[in-house]
């Protein structure tokens, strides 16, 4: 693997920095003194997350500061030292927990098993957010995401809704932020090839066996014929009203 750039930060796109930018002014993601930590997985996108949000950081006139870390699903068999590497070359701080989650799912036979890893791993970034006194937990969902989780709800649960770009946990008093909501995959992708950032490669058990890996399939065939589907479900995310809205909460 080629080393990323010794500084990702200074060249990082102008559409990656703008997509951010209008997510977090128009949710209004960030205020003065938060303390953001990053969950980073390892993949595209919430490397590109973390390079992003510290790119702002330096040039933001309100102050925040990041730290990052990663959910080892193995229990302590994936390689994370290429992400600390690259933390510590951006002076974010970083942890890691273990935790053997692909076992978990392979032993409760999860039928599901995309949506329970998802719900569990954020369970875990979000307690360890509160282990380092942040205030906000920033994860790295995209509008590809985004689309696919609103046309799953629409085919199997009747209701078209997706999750939202700011939230709030309760329980924890962790607010979670998506500030690259807005942008495609294929950008993500294509940056962090560009910086040559350090996606990790995770042999999921699981993997390509999902109804969001079928879906994610149905949006490309889609695209062939409209490829403006992704824009189209945004502007009617956007519309919605009640407590599916995508408006600021108070």
């Amino acid at each position: 693997m080629e080393q990323p750039f010794a500084d990702p930060c200074a060249s990082l796109s102008h559409n990656l920095r703008r997509h951010l930018g209008q997510a977090v002014a128009r949710w209004k993601m960030i205020a003065g003194g938060d303390r953001l930590f990053v969950g980073l997985s390892g993949g595209k996108d919430s490397l590109v997350l973390l390079v992003a949000l510290e790119a702002l950081r330096r040039r933001s006139p309100v102050p925040f500061s990041l730290a990052a870390g990663t959910v080892d699903p193995t229990g302590g068999e994936l390689d994370t030292a290429p992400l600390a590497r690259l933390c510590e070359t951006l002076s974010v701080p970083y942890r890691v927990k273990a935790f053997p989650l692909f076992e978990i799912i392979a032993s409760r036979k999860e039928h599901s098993p995309c949506s329970f890893c998802a719900n569990y791993r954020r369970g875990l970034l979000n307690g360890m957010a509160v282990e380092t006194d942040a205030t906000s937990l920033a994860l790295g969902h995209h509008l590809d995401d985004a689309v696919e989780t609103a046309l799953l709800n629409l085919c199997f649960s009747g209701r078209f809704r997706s999750f939202q770009p700011t939230g709030y946990q309760d329980r924890s008093g962790i607010r979670f932020i998506r500030p690259l909501v807005t942008a495609t995959e294929e950008r993500i992708a294509d940056e962090a090839t560009r910086l040559r950032l350090p996606v990790l490669t995770i042999s999921c058990p699981f993997a390509f066996k999902s109804e969001r890996e079928a879906m994610k399939d149905f949006v490309w065939r889609l695209r062939q014929r409209q490829p403006r589907v992704r824009e189209n479900v945004l502007n009617a995310l956007e519309s919605l009203e009640g407590e599916d809205s995508w408006e600021v909460l108070p």
